[in-house]
């Protein structure tokens, strides 16, 4: 498997602790300084790329070395939040090996992992509630690649 970020099992709960990385624009911001101590309830170890303010900034400041760093192996999956979820996708999808998908539905965060092997969740924080992404995000992370048929099909997306 590319992705090395550590994972480990916590016996007590049976949970999957895994390294995440976040990050976004000034839109995701505030869903952001939610999310980080979510995840952080949960036993994940999270490291917050930016911004660090709700100032106006570019996302592709934040979502490349992301990417990166999910892509390096160094995180395990990564959590990208913008106003559309659009814009850090397109730019997150640009480094080898990020399968960077957008969910607005729990069904759509599900079906990243389970047909795409998505490694990078991107939210857009204009057109869900907080609420919801959180819940996407628990789903993403504890939502196993299927494989079989789909690890065929995500083994052809890699471009040379």
């Amino acid at each position: 498997m590319r992705n090395s970020a550590y994972a480990k099992w916590t016996l007590a709960t049976k949970t999957i602790v895994m390294k995440i990385a976040i990050g976004g624009d000034h839109a995701g911001f505030d869903y952001k300084k939610e999310i980080v101590p979510f995840l952080e309830q949960l036993g994940h170890e999270v490291k917050d790329f930016g911004p660090y303010t709700n100032e106006s900034s570019d996302y592709p400041d934040f979502a490349h070395p992301l990417a990166e760093a999910v892509s390096s192996g160094e995180y395990t999956f990564g959590v990208l939040i913008c106003g559309s979820a659009n814009g850090v996708a397109i730019t997150a999808n640009k480094h080898q090996g990020i399968r960077a998908a957008i969910a607005w539905e729990s069904e759509l965060a599900e079906l990243a992992r389970m047909h795409n092997n998505a490694n990078i969740l991107c939210l857009p924080a204009r057109f869900i509630a907080i609420q919801q992404a959180k819940h996407f995000t628990e789903l993403f992370i504890n939502t196993p690649f299927e494989g079989g048929r789909h690890e065929r099909r995500v083994n052809k997306i890699p471009c040379s």
